[in-house]
């Protein structure tokens, strides 16, 4: 029996497609979604990298490990101010921001 093929397009392309081209409505939401994602990764893996535990982090910044499940997973969003807290005091970093225009 013979498959039927797909032919494969690019995550670019499939985006684009589904969510329309960048400033379209729907992919704003989409792209501002990953940004809350991408900050609860960062913290997860430089929390990770640090050996912490959740609850050793929220100990040491004076959060709750609730608070930082929170924000890992996004559920929470995290105030920029309590995010540079978790990074200096906690993580022992520095927190950057950028503009890009």
């Amino acid at each position: 029996m013979k498959s039927k093929r797909k032919s494969t397009e690019s995550l670019d392309a499939f985006v684009d497609r589904t969510y329309g081209k960048r400033g379209a409505h729907k992919r704003e939401i989409l792209e501002s979604g990953y940004e809350h994602f991408k900050v609860g990764a960062l913290l997860q893996q430089a929390r990770l990298d640090r050996g912490l535990t959740q609850e050793q982090l929220a100990d040491k910044t004076g959060t709750t490990k609730s608070y930082i499940s929170k924000i890992e997973n996004n559920i929470k969003e995290v105030r920029i101010s309590t995010l540079q807290k978790i990074v200096e005091q906690g993580l022992g970093g520095t927190l950057q921001l950028a503009i890009r225009l």
